[in-house]
């Protein structure tokens, strides 16, 4: 045991753990041949009653539900609604008995934990059995109930000033115009990144302004009448500057819409999409590509490091959804810290059997796929007292590596050397091969090393596996010096290397 402060990519309940043939990752089981995702997909839009109840609706009882809790009679509940799993058993990646757990109950809490990202409503269309029957108080349970909070007085009538936030702890917001532009500001009451923290998305007059505080999310949700946004941040405040359609004065900042003003845990809320264009495709190897996605021009975007989003396409009439974790550009150039950036970019491995990323694979430039708002529980903050960065990686695992490398380089002074131990299966498969090489050579500070498990002949690098002592050889800690590790790749790396050095 190395007992060196770590963190992996993704934490260890996310489903953005990276899996085999183009599998999203929970721990898997092996399924039947004849049982993917799209196999699935087909069976379920064949026809075949897989409710049991001949094409009909039924209220279902907390009692009659609890009926249902066996392998060859398997009922559970998600929000509220009831939906015959028993056909699907063969098909969950995650296995019968993960699928057990949510037998004859209601399994909203569990879904969320494992599978928020999934839509549920699509996969199992044809398997709903109908909803819920109110009994008293519990007919709420499974259910999320949402109120609409007015905003505070002060963001309904003209203000000409900002006033100061109060002691509560809870964000607030206010605005202020001139004949041409609004300007929303929004009080976090905290410590905020300089960059990363605020999504804004308007559409159709529509405008949803989130801010991402910790596990937090505070959210803006009003109807507008304005056209170019921009944003900037200073201590503890965001301002978002919009020009009106029109010249004239404002009685009213705008009409306020669901969510608006409410500040919650952000994995209760619901993801959030919005279209993007597919503007280029660059080869990176003979499998993995680099996508870049342009953002609507009403959005404003910028994912923090670590953080990955969400791409949703429809299959088959099926809603289909994976994570994936943005990169730079590249490895070499500057880094993009604009808050006005427009572009996605996105390194994603094409699998043969890959349900999504062949359909990934099929786009053409100007083709559309929706993304979300920027996910996931990594943090920075333990890596700012940190002088010695180590990066474990397996294969698409690098993903998030990519802006770790740039900002360890080029924004975090402390951090005095950054290692990035790097394992794949043959040459060919190493990611960026060359650029790294190039970084390496020309930043003393940063240092690559390659494990293969399948060299070839020519190879002159190491070879073998992720293993104790290779960990103990790679993971050198200096006198003095604050060592902190990040791993992503495969479920079974990252707890082996998560394992191995706790």
């Amino acid at each position: 045991m190395l007992n060196i402060p770590t963190q992996s990519f993704p934490a260890p309940s996310s489903q953005q753990r990276i899996a085999p043939s183009g599998q999203s990752g929970r721990n898997k089981v092996a399924l039947k041949p004849g049982h993917s995702l799209m196999d699935w997909i087909r069976f379920s839009k064949s026809g075949k009653d897989l409710t049991g109840l001949r094409g009909r609706r039924i209220e279902v009882t907390e009692e009659e539900l609890q009926k249902h809790n066996r392998r060859d009679d398997c009922w559970t509940c998600i929000r509220g609604m009831v939906y015959n799993v028993t056909p699907y058993m063969d098909y969950h990646p995650g296995g019968e008995e993960e699928l057990m757990k949510a037998a004859g109950k209601d399994a909203t809490d569990l879904f969320d934990q494992v599978h928020r990202w999934v839509n549920y409503e699509s996969m199992l269309k044809e398997c709903l059995v109908g909803r819920m029957a109110a009994k008293g108080s519990t007919a709420l349970k499974g259910m999320h109930i949402h109120t609409i909070i007015p905003p505070p007085p002060t963001g309904l009538v003209p203000s000409t000033s900002v006033a100061p936030p109060d002691k509560d702890s809870r964000p607030r917001y206010d605005w202020f115009q001139t004949d041409v532009t609004v300007h929303l500001v929004i009080y976090t009451k905290r410590k905020i990144p300089s960059s990363g923290c605020t999504t804004v998305d308007l559409e159709a007059r529509v405008l949803q302004v989130e801010v991402l505080l910790g596990k937090m999310s505070y959210i803006i949700h009003l109807c507008e009448r304005v056209t170019d946004i921009h944003t900037a941040n200073s201590v503890g405040k965001i301002q978002i500057t919009m020009r009106k359609q029109a010249k004239g004065k404002w009685e009213s900042l705008g009409q306020p819409l669901e969510f608006h003003n409410t500040f919650q845990r952000k994995k209760d809320r619901a993801l959030f999409y919005r279209d993007c264009v597919l503007v280029a495709k660059t080869e990176v190897n003979h499998n993995t590509f680099v996508f870049k996605l342009q953002l609507p021009r009403g959005t404003v975007m910028h994912v923090p490091v670590g953080k990955h989003v969400y791409l949703k396409a429809l299959i088959q009439d099926t809603e289909v959804v994976r994570p994936y974790t943005p990169v730079d550009q590249n490895l070499t150039g500057p880094t993009q810290h604009s808050l006005q950036e427009s572009d996605l970019y996105l390194m994603i491995k094409v699998y043969p059997d890959g349900v999504f990323t062949q359909h990934l694979n099929t786009l053409h430039i100007g083709d559309h796929l929706s993304v979300s708002s920027p996910e996931g529980t990594f943090s920075l903050h333990r890596l700012l007292d940190a002088t010695n960065l180590y990066l474990l990686a397996a294969g698409t695992g690098f993903t998030p590596m990519v802006r770790l490398i740039h900002l360890a380089l080029q924004d975090m002074d402390g951090i005095r050397k950054t290692k990035l131990l790097f394992f794949n299966r043959r040459e060919e498969d190493i990611l960026w091969h060359s650029e790294l090489d190039e970084l390496a050579a020309n930043d003393a500070r940063f240092q690559v090393e390659y494990i293969l498990s399948e060299p070839s002949e020519s190879w002159t690098g190491r070879n073998g596996r992720v293993t104790e002592s290779v960990l103990n050889e790679f993971l050198i800690r200096p006198q003095g010096s604050k060592c902190y590790v990040c791993t992503c790749g495969p479920t079974a790396f990252t707890e082996l290397t998560t394992g191995y050095v706790l």
